[in-house]
């Protein structure tokens, strides 16, 4: 274990996909680059068991630190590290980015006969930030790396998307997201220069950060100021604008990425609400309000929706309304519930938006009224389908029922309005994915593509296997994820609740 912990675990999981992102677009061509980019995602997930492994869940705060200088004039360093609220997250983005991979095998440019190498290298390089994200901590590394993710996503959607809609959605998505991430950056540093005064330069170091409370008036600059950009990402009501084109537009393995990879809300847990704590707590209306308003909009507009992918975006707007109405609360157990909730998106809606991917390859179309019967010729498909979506409503039995009900409990004691209308949200939710559920994958065939459709495939089975069974195990036993969480949630409500 002191081994393990002396060495740079985390420089290493980031070092791997940029490694293979450049032995794919040097090997550009099939099948090269398909198994460069599978063997990268898999040795980047087993590495992430490792860091799991030799993270020490009995200590509170960050551990496997790696650091160095980077920008020194401005104080800015490279420092790498995890503590029990991003550990999960690095197996998670891995395991999913293994299934992106397996989902693209196939995939070919619309618009340019465009080798499958600069895809996956593309991939790999959007992992890479990904897992950077969730590791950094300094607040300029943190913004670096996520305005960095813009840049492979953009090229992603708008060449390998679907149909005309793909340049359409990759410009909206690039530019609302580069707008909101000029409040973030305008927030980082006004923390920075927060406490410049007192520590003789402006202060991006993390941990120095969360230890030093700002002037209550600074705070409501920064909180506002962070709430604003992390929101577009999270998304929230109206900053979602880019959601139902990216879902129409973009490859659905690209898709499942962005909506099972929730880094705005993530975003929220790791700087607005620790960094302005007492802005958080004052304003604790707006985020149960911003919350309850996405549970009900996006069940609403799932409801509506005619098209699988578009339907499952909605809905996952709708959950991740959920965990935002969690942080209103200020509890441990709502933080261990948003945190077991946004782990549960890595891998049933990401899962859901695969299985789309599978099925779009056999039939050319995921819209509701060109199916029926997928559940006679792809029987597979459609049970993992259909796991995922219970998953992603809250099953009893599945990984989406615990975070969901520790929140829902979490938010009837602080906010009883809210949590009765975030009870209304579910119902509607789980209506508007089992209904087009009904009419896509049950029934008689009346496509000759879906009755001739071949049922998974082996490779397809093993991506789509292990979220499935964490999907269970964790429905079953949910208390080694709570109790890996516990030190950690019950730390970060303890210092919001003594700065």
């Amino acid at each position: 274990m002191i081994e393990l912990a002396s060495f740079p675990l985390l420089s290493t999981l980031l070092a791997l996909p940029i490694g293979g992102a450049l032995a794919t677009a040097l090997l550009r061509r099939a099948p090269w680059a398909q198994w460069i980019a599978l063997g990268t995602t898999l040795l980047t997930f087993l590495l992430s068991l490792l860091i799991v492994a030799a993270f020490d869940s009995a200590q509170t705060g960050f551990q496997l630190i790696d650091a160095a200088n980077w920008m020194v004039g401005l104080n800015i360093r490279y420092v790498l590290g995890v503590d029990g609220i991003s550990l999960l997250f690095l197996p998670a983005t891995a395991l999913l980015f293994c299934g992106a991979v397996i989902a693209g095998w196939r995939i070919r440019a619309a618009a340019a006969p465009l080798s499958p190498g600069l895809y996956f290298a593309l991939l790999l390089l959007l992992e890479a930030a990904t897992l950077a994200v969730f590791c950094a901590l300094d607040t300029i590394l943190f913004f670096f790396c996520w305005e960095f993710t813009l840049l492979p996503l953009y090229f992603l959607v708008s060449l390998w998307g679907v149909g005309a809609a793909r340049q359409t959605a990759a410009v909206r998505y690039f530019l609302v997201m580069l707008a909101s991430g000029v409040p973030l950056l305008f927030g980082l540093l006004a923390l920075a220069f927060g406490h410049a005064e007192s520590a003789g330069a402006p202060v991006f170091d993390l941990p120095t950060l969360l230890a030093t409370p700002l002037p209550v008036g600074t705070q409501y600059v920064v909180f506002l100021l962070l709430l604003v950009g992390f929101a577009a990402k999270v998304p929230l009501v109206p900053l979602h604008t880019w959601l139902p084109s990216l879902a129409m537009g973009a490859p659905a393995a690209i898709t499942a990425l962005i909506v099972g990879l929730k880094l705005g809300a993530y975003g929220l847990i790791r700087l607005a609400i620790p960094l302005a704590p007492i802005a958080a707590r004052d304003l604790h209306w707006l985020l149960a309000g911003c919350g309850t308003l996405a549970i009900l909009y996006g069940a609403v507009a799932a409801m509506a929706h005619s098209n699988l992918r578009g339907m499952l975006a909605y809905t996952s707007l709708s959950h991740v309304g959920l965990v935002v109405l969690a942080l209103a609360s200020f509890s441990a157990s709502a933080l261990q519930g948003a945190l077991l909730q946004l782990l549960n998106f890595s891998v049933a809606a990401g899962g859901g938006f695969l299985v789309l991917a599978f099925l779009q390859r056999r039939s050319g179309s995921t819209d509701i009224a060109q199916l029926g019967g997928v559940m006679r010729s792809m029987p597979l498909l459609s049970g993992f389908f259909l796991l995922f979506g219970l998953a992603g409503i809250g099953l009893p039995g599945t990984s989406g029922f615990p975070g969901e009900l520790l929140i829902i409990v979490a938010a009837l004691h602080s906010h009883t309005g809210a949590g009765l209308a975030a009870l209304f949200g579910t119902v509607l939710a789980a209506a508007a994915f089992l209904a087009p559920f009904r009419r896509a994958f049950l029934g008689p065939l009346r496509n000759a593509e879906i009755a001739a459709g071949e049922d998974l495939l082996a490779r397809e089975k093993a991506v789509l296997l292990l979220p499935a069974l964490l999907i269970l195990a964790v429905g079953v036993y949910p208390m080694p994820i709570l109790e890996l969480l516990r030190p950690t949630a019950e730390a970060w409500v303890a210092a919001l609740a003594g700065l």
